[in-house]
């Protein structure tokens, strides 16, 4: 599908409800999420191999110090470096936030929305390649849907006061999942709040999406309000509790939903299998992996990358 591209805004911006990259194509995003800040060794490596396996996007993630080591600007230049000459868009994603309101380490969004401020001058010029995903799973517990609407219409407010033009990607509420609809409910509003109208909305599919209508009811109330939505994790299952994942892919499909598996490898334990690979080896793929790559509605059969990578040619 093409969409007129605007000349007022580089880079992707949001058409009709649907996510268009700076060729004025829509884009869904098909790839994977990397653990950078836990594995930052292997992670130009797996931006190489999930690229050969047909992946066009990578959520990559990385941390503004508060939890895990300060991923530098010069370290951000090369992950997006590395992800064009791959042919993969980025989305980058701040991971200190998970879990604010019940994880006693956990940063506040504003500390996430600092850390941008201070990538600015790595970021601008990328906006065709790169989309800013503000704070993972920012909030949880204790915190209200209330915390999670102003806390991210001040970060949208002062992150294009920081000149900063690229789409912003929001995770939902009670750790990305929106069990209680916050995201869904409020969603319109904080769209509105950008002056770019430049906003992507993130859902996190695990537990709370086991039965097929939840997953649909979800996606079709974005879909009703023309508001652009991706699955920005999901996987087969989560502590034990079954993922509707088959419904996830037709649907994402049918719907023309992005979406990001988690992830590419290094799982604890308790959720190794949400590996998509062993021991961080593109030919070792696990069941999850195959599923997610080969399987019906996934990577093999539905992910197209960006023309962008050639030019818009």
């Amino acid at each position: 599908m093409f969409l007129s591209a605007s000349p007022a805004l580089a880079g992707f911006s949001v058409r009709d409800g649907k996510l268009v990259d700076a060729c004025g194509d829509v884009f869904l995003a098909r790839g994977v999420n990397l653990p950078h800040a836990w594995r930052a060794r292997a992670t130009g490596k797996a931006i190489r191999e999930t690229a050969a396996l047909g992946s066009n996007t990578v959520r990559v993630v990385i941390s503004d110090g508060t939890r895990w080591k300060r991923t530098s600007p010069r370290t951000v230049r090369r992950i997006i470096a590395k992800a064009r000459r791959a042919g993969q868009v980025v989305i980058l994603e701040v991971h200190d936030t998970t879990g604010y309101g019940l994880e006693p380490k956990a940063a506040h969004i504003g500390s996430a929305v600092a850390y941008w401020v201070s990538l600015a001058p790595v970021l601008r010029g990328q906006e065709d390649y790169v989309l800013v995903n503000i704070g993972n799973e920012p909030t949880a517990g204790t915190s209200t849907p209330s915390l999670w609407l102003e806390a991210h219409r001040t970060a949208i407010v002062a992150l294009r006061a920081a000149g900063l033009l690229h789409t912003l990607v929001i995770d939902g509420h009670d750790y990305g999942q929106d069990r209680s609809g916050t995201m869904r409910d409020h969603a319109a509003e904080l769209f509105a709040a950008d002056p770019l109208k430049n906003v992507v909305f993130d859902v996190h599919m695990y537990e709370v999406y086991g039965r097929g209508e939840t997953v649909k009811a979800y996606l079709q109330a974005f879909a009703d309000q023309r508001l652009p939505l991706m699955v920005g994790e999901f996987g087969p299952d989560h502590h034990g509790e079954p993922v509707d994942e088959d419904t996830i892919f037709r649907l994402a499909s049918e719907m023309g939903v992005g979406y990001l598996a988690w992830s590419w490898s290094g799982n604890a334990r308790e959720v190794a299998d949400l590996d998509l690979v062993q021991g961080f080896d593109g030919s070792k793929l696990t069941p999850w992996g195959e599923r997610f790559f080969h399987g019906p509605g996934g990577v093999g059969e539905t992910s197209r990358r960006s023309r962008v990578f050639k030019g818009c040619r």
